[in-house]
């Protein structure tokens, strides 16, 4: 994988739902077999699979050709903060405007949309000759825009101004006498008709297409870095590595952002239910299946602000380029403990990679990720990892170009790595 790759990945990825369709087209083009719900679907040593949930959420998995020793997960996020379409969104402002209703998805930086193109993707559920059929549809223009108030008539809007989502994100999408809705434009998008919609889950987007920053182009600038960037990163590594004696996995979970705890998040049942599928299968242990087993979770983490460094440990504050975040926790939100940061630390040096740590300011309360929500439903060696970035959660990201290459690598010996736990030793073996 490449840095264009992962360009190209983000702007055909304007919701969840897009991301998932872009892997899975991907994971196809590798030889990966879609697996349907009926358990009892045979499964053969040496294949590839993978299931999907919701269209948000997506489980692949490499079998090697012999009994499984461990499992070696890599788990994202699909999601990302956005504002969320309502139902019967459309209103007319001042006789003159359509505007539309809409409500925070995640806790984005409300500034950071105003003043630049906006357009809708997601998905219709429709009715068809079949049935309730659902459909991609990304409108893929300039549409909309939500327009900050000059500050002739807000002088308080560089002084800290409290936005409120009721009044003032709502974008601007049409003229109301051009005779321009938003039903006619979904429809046209999912080659159907208005009457024939029956819901959606719509959400804005960024235009801004991915592009590199910097006098030397070391870092890029894109909306959803954040945890599309590990999303894709470990996805390479996992399409790269040599098959040893544990099965590859590669998850994808959506609804992060606003706690997991829905059928397609991690706190789900769907890691689950995919590990039961294969321990019965092949009639595997369980207990020493997971014993030997070991999760990433990746999901981007904090790079220490040019502007305002008095916001970070000082001693645990990481830099963009200067290699995979390590992330820690007291009050477990990460998972990271001596054991897996050690394994995850010999991985990276088997792929020479670079490491850094992150831990919040101990007088700031800092984020969670899907982590350890994940590993309370699967019990195994888990570590919180992510790439370094800036201006986490806002419509736009920066982060490192080297950052995405390295983890590409580290991912692909993670991948390629076999445990063998035996009592408090873990012994590391690689199939490259």
């Amino acid at each position: 994988m490449t840095i264009q790759n992962l360009f190209s990945f983000l702007d055909k990825s304007p919701s969840a739902y897009h991301a998932v369709s872009e892997i899975e087209t991907i994971l196809q083009e590798n030889g990966f077999i879609k697996l349907n719900d009926n358990p009892s679907s045979p499964l053969l040593f040496g294949k590839n699979y993978y299931l999907t949930r919701n269209g948000s959420s997506v489980i692949a998995f490499r079998l090697p050709n012999e009994t499984p020793k461990g499992i070696m997960i890599a788990a994202s996020h699909s999601d990302s903060p956005t504002f969320k379409i309502k139902p019967n969104a459309e209103s007319e402002a001042l006789g003159e405007y359509v505007k539309l209703n809409t409500e925070r998805y995640g806790g984005m930086i409300i500034p950071s949309w105003f003043d630049r193109p906006l357009s809708i993707a997601g998905r219709v559920a429709i009715s068809t000759e079949f049935g309730i059929e659902t459909r991609l549809v990304n409108l893929d223009s300039d549409l909309a825009v939500i327009p900050n108030v000059a500050i002739h008539m807000n002088r308080k809007i560089n002084d800290g101004y409290a936005y409120n989502p009721a009044v003032d994100t709502m974008p601007l999408v049409a003229s109301l006498s051009s005779g321009k809705h938003l039903t006619d434009l979904v429809a046209q998008a999912a080659h159907t008709t208005p009457d024939s919609i029956l819901g959606h889950d719509l959400f804005l987007y960024c235009r801004q297409k991915a592009t590199l920053i910097g006098a030397d182009n070391s870092f890029f600038l894109a909306p959803r870095i954040d945890n599309l960037e590990c999303a894709h990163a470990t996805l390479g590594g996992f399409l790269e590595a040599s098959i040893g004696h544990s099965i590859a996995m590669y998850a994808l979970f959506d609804n992060e952002e606003t706690g997991s705890e829905t059928k397609q998040g991690a706190a789900s049942d769907f890691l689950t239910v995919v590990i039961n599928r294969i321990v019965k299968a092949f009639q595997l242990d369980a207990d020493s299946l997971l014993n030997n087993s070991m999760m990433l979770s990746a999901d981007n983490a904090h790079a220490c602000h040019p502007n305002h460094p008095e916001l970070s440990d000082r001693q645990n504050a990481p830099h963009m380029n200067c290699g995979i975040v390590i992330k820690y926790n007291a009050s477990q939100r990460y998972t990271t403990d001596g054991v897996s940061a050690a394994l995850f630390k010999s991985i990276c040096t088997k792929a020479n990679v670079k490491t850094q740590v992150f831990a919040n300011r101990s007088d700031m309360a800092g984020g969670s990720t899907l982590g350890s929500i994940a590993s309370t439903r699967v019990s195994m060696k888990t570590v919180d990892i992510g790439l370094a970035q800036l201006a986490m959660h806002s419509a736009c990201e920066t982060a490192g170009v080297e950052d995405y290459l390295a983890l590409t690598k580290a991912s692909t010996i993670f991948f390629s790595t076999t445990l063998e736990t035996n009592g408090d030793a873990v012994r590391i073996e690689y199939a490259v």
